[in-house]
């Protein structure tokens, strides 16, 4: 198997690949994929040296896991670091049409029923264990305590839902060695921030804030997660596709048609990269691996070629002068740190 960089995923110190396979598109997001290629696409990602495989119960209602489980049921346990979340059990005999989030084409015909209670996410750890088919997870993440999944009157009631129940199960289930880390799965820097100032986590995947096109993170998170050692995994680096795309018309930000606004910003990142010959896709994924907190990226992918050329993208050169190129543009903070 080829090797790619590694990094240590904060304090834990276990190993995981710059460059990570994340599962939200395999469970049918946007569109149905085909199962054989859903399941190969997984298998060359592996293949061509990815480590660290990110999926969650919520991706197509078990859809993804099962997906996960069928292609790393093949290699060698020991050769990659699995990681999965709590918050959400499904229930098989209230089968329903949807699969309870945004953007998602189909899934497993399970009921998704949101639970952050102690028992409920034993329960969810047990299922996640049996969809993927192995014995041990190594990274158990408390999945979607946001504003953006439950709304503001709700999420208050969710914050210490979690930190009274799921946090107490993953929590004893760490120091019994179960799982290797724990952390928390989210799309929003200030309930990231209050989770890591409450709790005693290893890690974060973080979605969406920070990018070449946002950068909230960097206000107060990613310092914090520096001073205390947490693990940082980046999620949603495109932005749900216009930092992949570019600002095609059918081009989407944060899930939803991406705002004039986005269009004009991200057509000027443009370019400037391309004044240096470097796609946009490339710039923004080795942008983010700039910040010292950060332990690895997770890219999806729903076919071969794309898990490919992801696996290019890491590898190609980007100049300096596009950085401060950015910078001068205003496109990018000065005092942002940018890879060297």
């Amino acid at each position: 198997m080829p090797k790619l960089p590694t990094r240590p995923l904060g304090r834990t110190g276990l190993p995981v690949t710059l460059l990570g396979f994340g599962g939200a598109p395999l469970g049918d997001l946007y569109e149905r994929l085909d199962e054989a290629a859903a399941i190969e696409t997984v298998a060359t990602a592996h293949e061509l040296g990815m480590t660290l495989f990110d999926t969650s119960p919520h991706y197509g209602n078990g859809l993804s896991e099962l997906r996960f489980g069928a292609a790393l049921r093949r290699v060698p346990r020991d050769s990659y670091v699995l990681s999965t979340k709590v918050g959400r059990r499904m229930n098989p005999r209230m089968p329903g049409s949807s699969v309870g989030g945004p953007g998602f084409a189909g899934g497993v015909p399970h009921a998704s029923i949101v639970d952050y209670s102690y028992d409920g996410t034993l329960r969810s750890f047990e299922q996640s264990l049996l969809r993927l088919g192995t014995d041990r997870i190594d990274i158990l993440l408390l999945h979607d305590v946001d504003i953006w999944t439950h709304g503001p009157d709700m999420v208050e009631q969710r914050f210490r839902e979690a930190m009274e129940g799921a946090y107490r199960a993953v929590h004893e289930l760490r120091e019994q060695g179960v799982i290797k880390a724990i952390g928390v799965g989210l799309n929003e820097c200030a309930i990231t921030v209050r989770f890591a100032k409450e709790g005693d986590f290893d890690c974060v995947l973080l979605a969406g804030r920070y990018s070449l096109l946002h950068q909230d993170a960097l206000d107060e998170f990613l310092p914090l997660a520096e001073r205390k050692g947490i693990g940082v995994i980046l999620g949603g680096i495109y932005n749900s596709g216009i930092l992949a795309t570019g600002a095609t018309p059918d081009a989407r930000f944060n899930y939803r048609p991406a705002p004039p606004e986005v269009m004009e910003r991200v057509s000027r990142i443009e370019r400037v990269c391309a004044a240096h010959g470097v796609p946009i896709a490339v710039a923004a994924l080795h942008f983010v691996l700039g910040a010292p907190a950060v332990a690895s990226v997770i890219l999806g992918g729903v076919t071969p070629a794309e898990v490919e050329r992801n696996v290019a993208a890491l590898a190609a050169d980007v100049p300096a002068a596009l950085w401060s190129d950015l910078k001068s543009e205003g496109l990018l903070p000065d005092a942002v740190l940018v890879p060297a």
